[in-house]
């Protein structure tokens, strides 16, 4: 069974900037704490963990990992050195040449260009290279906040089967915050629609997200 979260419904006061997508990634992440609610961690060998209160560190160490919005690279350092402070997590340190192996294999633009400056890449190839830094911490839920945010709609479309193919390959469970509905539900196995910080629908299958009728409305025109 698959690392998840439960009971992550959460409640930040202030949080006025939109539907509270990327707030919620920051709670799970321990960026943000939240002023109500609970985030628990479950795993098939250990309890259930609490997240509130653990800082960003400790909570990588847990395995779960994040590509924010906006990719958040460091520019003046080069695509390998990016992808070794992905590494840091303790139990990924002993992995990293296979880790490092696996990310170039799964973005051979990566591998061409592991001595360039990441700043000087297109922002097709910086989102490649947060997908990758990553990886490198061998995650067992991956947290992918609005990954085609300054993309081409051919990147766009690129990326997202990138990212089903890495979760078929190696198995995390992967939580995406995406405003386009229908990219997102080309990978989604289940989804929820957030709006104004509340979870106004969820649905366990892609098809009965599709056929909702504030779905429609709102997200499919209809």
């Amino acid at each position: 069974m698959p690392a998840r979260l439960t009971e992550g419904i959460v409640r930040r006061r202030g949080d006025c900037s939109g539907d509270g997508k990327s707030t919620l990634i920051k709670c799970l992440m321990g960026m943000v704490e939240p002023s109500a609610g609970t985030v628990t961690l479950e795993t098939d060998d250990v309890e259930k963990i609490n997240l509130i209160g653990k800082s960003p560190q400790e909570i990588v160490e847990l395995g779960i990992a994040l590509v924010p919005e906006g990719r958040r690279l460091f520019p003046r350092l080069t695509v390998e050195e990016n992808l070794m402070l992905g590494a840091h997590r303790q139990m990924a340190r002993q992995d990293i040449e296979a880790n490092l192996a696996f990310s170039f294999e799964a973005f051979p633009v990566l591998a061409e260009r592991r001595r360039q400056l990441a700043g000087s890449m297109s922002g097709g190839e910086q989102q490649m290279l947060a997908l990758a830094r990553a990886l490198m911490s061998e995650p067992r839920i991956l947290l992918v906040d609005e990954p085609s945010v300054g993309l081409a709609p051919i990147l766009v479309s690129r990326m997202i089967a990138k990212i089903k193919e890495l979760k078929e390959q190696r198995n995390p469970t992967v939580l995406t915050a995406k405003q386009n509905f229908n990219q997102a539900i080309k990978i989604a196995d289940r989804g929820y629609i957030i709006v104004h910080g509340e979870i106004a629908f969820a649905a366990d299958s892609a098809t009965k997200l599709a056929e909702n009728d504030m779905v429609k409305q709102y997200y499919l025109g209809a």
